[in-house]
Order: C-alpha cells, then structure tokens, then sequence
C-alpha cells in the first residue's frame, strides 16, 4: 500500500513525497482512515513504529478542510501532550515536515527554558500546539493558553507520563477540554491503569496494537565506544583516521549538535555536511547528492532529517548521540548494509547514555561489541540505578510543591478568568 490510497490530501502528499515517503507503516495504515473519519483510537505502539505520522497526518488534513471550508479563525485547535521535551521537539519537526504546504500554524511548548518565546508564538495565533504537561499548565494558569476551541486532542506515551508522576496533571488538562472532540491515545504498554485513564478520554475508539520493531540486520556489525562528553569529539575524529571509512553518515540528538559537528570535522579537514529540519529541502537533498557523488565524506544528520533517506551501498553508520529511545538505533543502523550488503554501526556513548545502551540491547536481544583499545576512555561516573530514582522522586517531590506554591499564589478566581479572556487565543 502507498500513502496515495489513504485519501490523503495533496499538500500533505506532496510533502510526503519531498521526504521520500511512499509506503505507511503498519500503525499509520491502521490509523490514519479511522481518524480521517473521526473516530477516536486508542494505539498499543512505541515510539519507531511511526505513530508521530498517524495522528499528525489526519489532524493536520482535518485543519487543512476546514480551513479551505472557511474557518480561518487561529484558535488552538488541536493539542498533542507528550512527556518529555525531546519527544516533543520530534512531534513537532514533524509536523512541520508533514504540513508544510498546508499554511498551518504549530509550536512546541516545554519546560526547563525562558517562556517568553513560547508565549510570543501563542500570542501570533496557532492551530497545533505540542506540549509537555507541566508547562501547559502554568502557561494555562497564565491564561496564556484556553482549550475551549479544542477539536484534536492527543496523548502520547501515555505510560511514561504516569511513570513520570503526571497523572494529576494529565486530569487537571483533561478536565479543561471540550466534550465533543477526537481523542487520541498512545501507550506502549496497558496496564489496569492505563486502561481506566484510556476510558475517562475516549469513545467507543478504534483499537490498533502494532509491534516495536526490534531486529537488526544480520549483516551489520556493531561496535561502541564508551567515553566522556569532554572527549567525544577527539574519539569521534580519532575514528574518523580510519581511511576506509570514506562515506559515513553521522547522527546527531539535535539540530545545532549537527551544524556543530559539521563545523568540527570542517576545520579538521573533513568534508561533511548537516542536514535537519532547519535546512532548505534542496539544501539537504544537495548535501545527500554530494556524499552519493563522493564530494563529501560525511553527512550528519538529526533522525527526523534521515527519514526516507536511502543511500546505496552505505556501509558506515556513526551514532554521535546514543538515542534514548531504543527503537530508534534500530531504524538508524538500518541505513548501512542494505540489499545484502555487509553494514558497519559506531556508537559513542558518555555516562548519562549507558541506561539507554542497556535499553538498546535488551530490545535487540544481543550485547553490541565494545572497542576496549580507545584512546579516550570512559571515567565520569554515571548515576546509578537508585541515585536516579532517588533524583526523579526529589525531582517529583519540587514539582509538586512548585505548583502547590503556585496554587496558593494565584489570584482570585474572578481575575484569572479576565486575565484569559484577554490573553487566550
């Protein structure tokens, strides 16, 4: 199946088709015709099966109709909550990527930075908003934010924001939406919990379990260095001496860590180029033309960028940052040893990573071959298992109180709802 039998709009076709998309995975042809007609689904999936696409497809085509129908209003329309600011930064590239011909409006909110660029774009007027929940709430206590206009609503991940301790925020938000909606529900896992949260959100929904994906392919050979942040950089240009290593495709957590890289192995000497959401698409379909051509060496990448990139006969495949997500090593090593042919897969890991290295191999089911003569070792120490959790209940215990300050502090109830009135979009 291609994404044309979906009855999927053109700008949104036409977007696909940019990125090299042609085939849905197995969620997104479940998903996207039950949305499309307005039912409420509730999806069993992990992140790397490709859920970002499957609700944010039909959403966006949704606002798109009704805009050509004559609703031009810029409320916030559509809310996709998420637990944390990298998967919310990630939802958000994408729907970028996916709507990019539609003339419609998204931001991305969460907490840990300044607000006041956050509040601006509120401010210009949206019609998707991206969001982590505790930075929701305050910006709605704020009365920066009102869900009244609320026809979409998504929640993602939904086990890991109850591991996290967002259950009470994720019912205070829920409580503020509108009746009639299109509720979404993603969960990588159902206990008796989840279930009963999934029941106080949906109606009569769709049910669509899709596996993780999980295997790697037999003719990749994996390898890991272990090193520290300070050194990562040194190991990353001491691999890189490897002459035979002559067309490599590095990948980077972040936008501005590509762009650095790129400026690293630059001044080394080393031809190489970035690519991420931030670039033209003919800048980035250039930079892949010029590492196919061998006018580069190296091309780094973020995972949104990589998506849909195929390059034959890769063999090497760098992972600069471990992703936290382990899914996600699986579809980035898939670039190296395709058709058969022999794949070779780097990473380089600094302590806060190891839990995700520990996540990788229990998904893929084998240990990955560290290289022990590294001239640049390993020596931070990581936290350990109960230090962390000690640290995430501490972390737990002050949000708690933050908002309990808050609570306390807020005006009176007459004042806020003016404060709305006159701040909300």
């Amino acid at each position: 199946m291609q994404f044309k039998e979906l009855q999927i709009i053109e700008p949104i076709l036409k977007a696909l088709k940019e990125e090299n998309y042609t085939n849905p995975t197995s969620i997104q042809e479940q998903a996207i015709p039950p949305l499309l007609e307005g039912k409420d689904v509730l999806g069993s999936a992990q992140t790397g099966t490709g859920k970002t696409a499957a609700f944010s497809i039909p959403i966006l085509q949704h606002l798109y109709n009704d805009r050509q129908n004559g609703k031009n209003s810029r409320e916030i329309k559509s809310i996709i909550i998420t637990p944390t600011r990298e998967l919310a930064i990630q939802i958000g590239e994408s729907i970028g990527i996916y709507g990019k011909y539609t003339g419609l409006k998204h931001t991305v909110i969460f907490g840990g930075v300044k607000q006041g660029r956050q509040t601006d774009a509120l401010d210009r007027g949206i019609d998707i908003l991206v969001a982590t929940p505790g930075r929701l709430l305050d910006l709605m206590n704020q009365g920066f934010i009102s869900l009244k206009h609320i026809e979409y609503f998504v929640l993602d991940e939904a086990d890991r924001m109850l591991d996290m301790g967002f259950i009470h925020d994720i019912k205070k938000i829920i409580a503020k939406l509108p009746k009639q909606r299109q509720s979404l529900f993603f969960s990588a896992t159902m206990p008796d919990n989840i279930v009963e949260l999934s029941n106080t959100i949906l109606k009569n929904p769709v049910k669509i379990e899709v596996s993780p994906v999980s295997s790697t392919a037999e003719t990749i050979q994996q390898y890991i260095y272990y090193t520290n942040k300070s050194t990562k950089n040194d190991l990353l240009l001491h691999i890189l001496k490897d002459n035979k290593i002559d067309q490599v495709l590095i990948f980077s957590r972040t936008k501005h860590g590509a762009d650095k890289i790129t400026r690293i192995l630059k001044k080394k000497g080393i031809q190489a180029a970035a690519i991420h959401g931030n670039k033209a698409q003919n800048a980035r379909q250039k930079a892949l033309q010029q590492l196919k051509d061998g006018e580069i060496r190296v091309l780094v990448a973020t995972d949104i960028a990589a998506r849909g990139i195929d390059i034959d006969k890769l063999k090497y495949v760098i992972n600069y940052d471990i992703p936290n997500i382990a899914e996600t090593y699986v579809h980035r090593i898939g670039r190296s040893g395709r058709a058969g042919d022999d794949g070779v897969s780097i990473s380089i890991c600094e302590p806060e990573e190891n839990a995700f290295v520990r996540d990788i191999e229990k998904l893929i089911g084998q240990k990955i071959e560290v290289i022990r003569d590294n001239p640049f070792p390993q020596t931070d120490k990581p936290m350990t298992a109960q230090e962390k959790k000690a640290f995430e209940k501490e972390k737990a215990k002050k949000k708690q109180e933050f908002f309990a300050n808050r609570k306390k502090s807020s005006p009176k109830k007459s004042n806020v709802k003016s404060k709305t009135k006159s701040r909300a979009r």
